[in-house]
This record gives C-alpha cells, structure tokens and sequence, in this order.
C-alpha cells in the first residue's frame, strides 16, 4: 500500500478500520487455503500413481515431500519478489 491508502485508512471511524481489518484477515485466509489446496492437488496428481495401499509408498513419499519443498520455495520466492517490487512502486510516488 502507498503512503496515501495508508493515511486514508487512518482517518476511517474506527468502526470502519475493524470491518477493514476483517476483511483483510479473511482474505488472507482465503489465499492461504487455496495456496494449500493447490498445493495438495498438484503434488497428489504429480506424485501419487496407484491407489493399490493405503498409505504411499517410499517414492510417493519423497515425490510428495520434494513437490511441496519446491512449491513452498517458489511461493516465497514470489513473494519475495513482489514485496521488493511493491517497495521499488513506493519509493518513486
């Protein structure tokens, strides 16, 4: 957020800045659980081949396991990547 939202969020009424708050939260929650789900879904297709056992097999498991490690480190990469950009827009105004 630029300098200019930030001030307009402080001259909100209070009661405004919690439904602000809120929402924010709840978005965040949001992009959480489907940053998960996608997660989940991609490394079971890529990872899981037979459901001959119930439990994954030694391959599965490190697949699984290297799936979500490179995953995690992309997500944070990107936002890594987005705050140094986000930080670059700000300085300039």
């Amino acid at each position: 957020m630029d300098k200019s939202m930030l001030a307009d969020l402080e001259s909100l009424p209070e009661e405004d800045k919690v439904r602000m708050s809120t929402m924010i939260e709840q978005l965040q929650i949001r992009d959480s659980l489907r940053m998960y789900n996608s997660l989940v879904e991609r490394c079971f297709t890529d990872c899981v081949d037979t459901f001959q056992r119930k439990s994954l097999t030694k391959q599965e498991e490190t697949c699984v396991r290297r799936c979500a490690e490179k995953f995690l480190k992309h997500s944070m990469r990107v936002g890594m990547r987005f705050a140094e950009l986000n930080q670059g827009a700000a300085t300039t105004d």
